[in-house]
């Protein structure tokens, strides 16, 4: 920290704040004179600021920002009138006040400080980020649904900042703007229903021709209130599914002559039909990009054999086919990898004239209790694509691992499964990841236990506004030639 000197600025008080950093809460972070940590909610880095503590412990504190004595110059106004730190205000998002470049930054510094604080890994290359649309680009969201007896009126959006309550909320200038202007209409719809009470919950999900809206119900729904979905859904252009139970359960309201919820991969010729309950990406602008650099970093050949791990319902998979000569899609839901091999299908039977698909096979296996075993099993493949949950791949990257220690006869090594004797590692891993603290970790394992060294790293700002990290880091074999160690 090197802030000008207090004493030169009359209008900081004594005790204010200088902020250093943000966390990845988007919490300002400062010193006191005694070394404690204060966190302090809504500011930001370089600010002089005042807050009221709410939280103590012995080595920090937690605080809110009651005062801006000296703004930072990339402090912005929210653009959505429920950003903020007053009651009420919505949780959605937390870097509104910050700008928009400003916020990528931040969060390519905390892939940096995560890589090497959990994982002892720095990056031979920092890959430029990926960016999109700062605005209307969350094609997928869970909102809450409330019918406030007190306020006489029917909630729905996102919950309010630290509380279980839903926000009051008018407009959102994340969702896609035909869907931010659905929220008051959808309130007086709900409001309207004999089941106002009985649905929590309404799932939004957005193909590139359909906006599907998934109704939560407690109760079997009455033959009043489906003719208000239907008389909805012909004003507003959407689509209904009903949900009773399960993600399992959601069913179209109207199924007979209803459009296909997809997205499309145009880079690729491929298409992906999906339901909304299924696992997509939140944002499709950036989704395409990730998809295209991922396949490049990757630099598969015609004739190599690729192994998509967590491959979903064929997001990098289907594209995969279309450059390599083998493909093996590995996830732990069933119902996903069936949609995988449906995916598959369709798009090999619409295959344009000269369009090729690799042999390609899906499979489900439990990617959380992945053993050396099971992975020489799976066979060799030269590139590998992990996508993993929040979870990580630890038990991937372990296997992986394990294989490695036996081979160099490490201390403590176990013994190398059977048939591993042909089996090779790949020579290139790109690591797609939600959760920067788990790819650090993951990170860490592969290049000081399985040989690897992170050949480049780099952000995905996937949730622009909010803290949330995605990345994306490559991991070569020490041993591979250098050709293949090449960053596009």
């Amino acid at each position: 920290m090197n802030p000008e000197d207090q004493a030169t600025r009359p209008d900081v008080p004594a005790d204010a704040l200088y902020i250093e950093s943000m966390d990845l809460d988007a919490q300002g972070i400062a010193h006191r004179a005694d070394g404690k940590v204060v966190f302090v909610d809504g500011a930001l880095p370089g600010e002089w600021v005042s807050a009221q503590v709410h939280r103590k412990k012995n080595n920090w504190e937690a605080a809110t920002l009651t005062a801006v004595h000296r703004a930072s110059s990339l402090r912005v106004a929210p653009r959505c009138p429920h950003f903020g730190l007053h009651a009420g205000a919505c949780g959605g998002c937390k870097m509104q006040h910050l700008d928009a470049g400003a916020q990528v930054a931040i969060k390519q510094r905390a892939l940096e400080d995560q890589l090497w604080h959990l994982g002892k890994v720095r990056p031979e290359l920092i890959l430029r980020p990926i960016e999109g649309p700062a605005w209307g680009y969350r094609w997928r969201a869970r909102l809450s649904v409330r019918h406030v007896i007190k306020k006489g009126e029917v909630l729905i959006g996102f919950h309010e900042r630290k509380s279980r309550y839903v926000a009051d909320m008018r407009e959102c200038h994340v969702l896609p703007p035909a869907v931010s202007a659905l929220l008051l209409p959808l309130r007086a719809l709900i409001a309207g229903m004999d089941a106002r009470d009985t649905c929590p919950q309404i799932e939004l999900a957005c193909g590139d021709e359909v906006t599907a809206l998934v109704l939560r119900h407690l109760q079997p729904l009455s033959a009043g209130d489906e003719a208000r979905l239907r008389a909805f859904a012909a004003t507003h252009g959407v689509q209904w599914w009903l949900q009773p139970k399960g993600p399992d359960t959601a069913h179209l309201l109207d199924p007979e002559g209803a459009a296909p919820l997809a997205y499309a991969l145009p880079e690729f010729g491929v298409s992906l039909p999906f339901r909304p309950t299924d696992f997509t990406q939140v944002n499709p602008h950036i989704n395409r990009v990730l998809v295209a650099r991922a396949l490049r970093l990757l630099q598969v050949q015609r004739g190599e054999r690729v192994i998509d791990w967590f491959c979903g319902l064929g997001n990098f998979s289907l594209p995969l086919a279309t450059q390599a000569g083998q493909v093996l899609g590995v996830e732990g839901s069933a119902a996903l990898v069936a949609r995988a091999r449906q995916n598959l299908q369709a798009n090999q039977a619409a295959a344009r004239d000269g369009q090729r698909f690799a042999p390609t096979e899906f499979v489900v296996r439990d990617l959380f209790e992945m053993s050396p075993e099971q992975l020489v099993r799976d066979g060799t493949a030269g590139r590998w694509l992990v996508d993993p949950p929040r979870e990580g791949a630890f038990a991937l990257a372990k296997a992986l691992a394990a294989i490695h220690q036996a081979r160099s006869g490490a201390e403590g090594a176990e013994p190398l499964p059977a048939g591993a004797a042909d089996w090779q590692p790949p020579r290139r891993i790109v690591y797609v990841s939600c959760n920067p603290a788990t790819l650090a970790r993951d990170a860490g394992l592969l290049v000081h236990q399985a040989g690897y060294r992170c050949s480049a790293a780099g952000v995905v700002n996937m949730f622009p506004h909010t803290a949330h990290v995605e990345s994306m880091a490559v991991f070569d074999r020490l041993d591979s030639d250098g050709g293949a160690a090449k960053i596009a």
